[in-house]
């Protein structure tokens, strides 16, 4: 691979860093770091043309200015990139440490703009650009928030990454091929902050800076063990080291590779997102603390875990949650014996793609807890639906009684109230009349009682008070006629006691068997009806069986049928209606305790 690789590589370099510049700068993203950018990739661009011009104009036997070339890659690689770098995702110079990198950097790279072709000027200005730019950009890393963090992520790895990749390539096959290879990974610093400028969240990057930092350390650190046995075998033997005793040099050098990586993975993760609990210490302070409540409950296992988002779920919805959303989550499910009842969602820790064994661990512990916390809100909201619906249905209730007094009962006092006048008014001149009037009077009166006595009746039936269940159902079916007239006979059997109902229990169950023996009465073809009573289990069981001809087919539900069918869900309890062998049946369990 000739020199005119190198230059083409050189060439892709320039034109990519600057079309990722050009891109930032139209988005109005991250405006210096991208004018820079530009500006670098400008400057390599116009370094290959030139020198690629004096190649020309030498092979022509023309003058070139091979010293044009060299200003403009150093300009471009040792000032231009240096600024994009520093001011990236956003230039801040108020911090003493931001201060101190931007002179550094401007001063170093115009040091060496202008003494291009001096080596020992542009050996130091790199060594003190890249201890800089290294240092830098790991102060930021650790001080950033939220976008700004992302974005420096992805700078952070794709640079560590050439960097990496270019060391060992360079190390390697130190040739133009390996220094194409350095090229073109170097390029890639161009759309890495295009990436971490316009869409930072499209990948979760942070992980791949912690494993290509200790990639690198682990790397370097073998490539420098296995340098230093070779050496010393060399210096020991007197001559270079055969095959063999080099393998055996580098089987030692990986033997502390291992403790190396784990103890690297744990230094970094430390450095750059903080210490982590302790899991078993995480498990009490968990277990500790007040779960009853999903907010405090969702904190602990934050604190704990050192966890940056969770959330508790129950069928599907939301209950509580606590931190920030993660860009990378993982899902438990919460069972309390077989039954899953809720989920709990975490946001993993920035660095992993994953929970570790220990926090699963620690959230295996808790997740029963958290399952009873999960429940606990679950009944809690049924609790406040019911609550609602109870609130409704009762103020529901008092407009229809409001309604029914406004619009029945009061005109009809108000009636009564002028008679009574007129009467009065007519007594002496005309008593007659008077005595018509009183008449009058006295009719809606009555009508007025029976309505006070039927809004009464609606609310409660006084009978129930009166004669209890099983006797206030005797009592209605005396009134009820089949179609020929014919009175209803009916049977109820019942125990001699029936444990205590409660209020809605006993209207509900009396409403429900009244409407069963009036649809049959007015449609069962008999006169014989059987109404059972029973309770066990905590249910009242109610059974209305006429002995009427049996009637195929599928009931149509009328006004009596959706009424049973609404008094029975009301307390959550259940009915069933529809023919028989023998007659119609009407089947019912209520709930003993609403």
């Amino acid at each position: 691979m000739s020199s005119t690789s190198v230059a083409l590589a050189v060439a892709v370099l320039g034109l990519v860093w600057a079309a990722s510049g050009l891109a930032m700068a139209l988005l109005s993203r991250s405006t210096v770091s991208a004018i820079a950018l530009t500006a670098a990739g400008a400057g390599t661009l116009a370094a290959t043309i030139t020198q690629a011009t004096i190649t020309q104009a030498t092979t022509t036997g023309a003058s070139g200015t091979p010293g044009l070339t060299r200003f403009l890659l150093v300009a471009s690689w040792a000032l231009a990139m240096p600024l994009a770098v520093t001011a990236y995702p956003a230039l801040q110079w108020r911090h003493p440490v931001d201060a101190v990198a931007l002179t550094t950097v401007l001063g170093a790279g115009i040091l060496a703009t202008l003494q291009p072709q001096s080596q020992p000027v542009l050996d130091a200005t790199g060594v003190v650009l890249g201890s800089v730019l290294v240092a830098h950009t790991w102060w930021r890393l650790e001080r950033a928030h939220s976008r700004a963090r992302s974005a420096l992520a992805w700078l952070a790895a794709v640079g560590t990454g050439a960097a990496l990749i270019g060391l060992v390539v360079g190390f390697l096959t130190p040739t133009p091929a390996g220094a194409v290879m350095a090229t073109l990974m170097v390029a890639l610093l161009g759309p890495a902050m295009l990436v971490g400028a316009t869409r930072p969240d499209v990948l979760d990057v942070r992980v791949v800076v912690v494993q290509l930092v200790v990639v690198a350390a682990v790397l370097i650190g073998y490539i420098a063990l296995f340098t230093l046995l070779a050496s010393l075998l060399e210096v020991i033997l007197g001559r270079p080291a055969a095959v063999a005793e080099l393998a055996v040099a580098g089987a030692l050098a990986t033997l502390p590779l291992p403790a190396l990586r784990t103890a690297l993975r744990g230094v970094v993760d430390e450095l750059l997102f903080g210490l982590r609990a302790d899991p078993l210490d995480a498990a009490t302070h968990v277990a500790g603390s007040d779960v009853g409540d999903p907010v405090f409950a969702l904190r602990a296992v934050r604190e704990a875990l050192d966890l940056p988002y969770a959330v508790l779920r129950v069928a599907g919805e939301s209950v509580a949650s606590s931190g920030r959303s993660a860009t990378s989550t993982t899902t438990l499910p919460l069972t309390l014996g077989a039954d899953v009842v809720g989920e709990l969602e975490v946001g993993l820790r920035p660095g992993e793609v994953s929970l570790s064994g220990d926090d699963r661990n620690v959230l295996a512990l808790v997740a029963p807890l958290l399952a009873l916390t999960a429940r606990s809100a679950a009944l809690a909201a049924a609790l406040q639906e019911s609550r609602e619906q109870s609130i409704t249905a009762i103020e529901e209730e008092r407009r229809r009684l409001r309604r029914d007094l406004h619009d029945g009962l009061g005109p009809r006092l108000s009636g009564i109230a002028f008679t009574a006048d007129a009467a009065r008014n007519s007594v002496r001149t005309d008593p007659d009349a008077a005595e018509a009037l009183l008449a009058q009077l006295r009719a809606e009166t009555s009508t007025a009682i029976d309505e006070i006595r039927g809004l009464v009746y609606a609310m409660r039936p006084p009978a129930l008070d009166e004669l209890g269940l099983v006797s206030a159902i005797r009592q209605q079916a005396l009134a009820l006629r089949t179609p020929e007239g014919t009175p209803l006979r009916l049977t109820v059997q019942a125990p001699p006691t029936l444990p205590p109902l409660t209020a809605a229990v006993e209207v509900a169950a009396y409403r429900i068997v009244v409407e069963a023996l009036t649809n049959a009465a007015r449609h069962s073809g008999s006169d014989t009806v059987t109404a059972a009573l029973s309770a066990d289990a905590g249910a009242l069981t109610i059974e209305v069986h006429d002995r009427g001809a049996p009637r195929r087919g599928r009931w149509e539900a009328g006004v009596g049928m959706s009424s049973m069918r609404e008094r029975a869900a009301e307390i959550g309890g259940s009915i069933e209606v529809g023919p028989g062998d023998t007659g119609g049946r009407v089947r019912a369990r209520l709930p003993l305790s609403v």
